[in-house]
């Protein structure tokens, strides 16, 4: 929970950015690309963990963790430019 809620105030930060980046706003696209990055390898453990999941039901909740989280990522990476 703690890094949807880091990725959630990282976005909100992202739309308030304009196009020159001074340096604090080049940390913040750096935090961004950051949190995606985490949020990509978070899902991709889930998916492992899903694979070998002992039954469906486990398995599909991991896999539907893992999407999204894969979602969020992909609209952080859209939102932070």
């Amino acid at each position: 929970m703690k890094k949807l809620s880091l990725v959630l105030a990282a976005a909100g930060m992202f739309a308030l950015s304009a196009c020159n980046h001074t340096p604090a706003e080049q940390a913040v696209d750096n935090a961004a690309d950051n949190a995606a990055e985490q949020l990509d390898n978070a899902a991709d453990s889930l998916e492992s963990a899903a694979d070998n999941a002992s039954n469906e039901a486990t398995a599909a909740a991991l896999e539907n963790t893992a999407d999204a989280l894969e979602n969020t990522a992909d609209h952080v990476g859209e939102n932070h430019m």
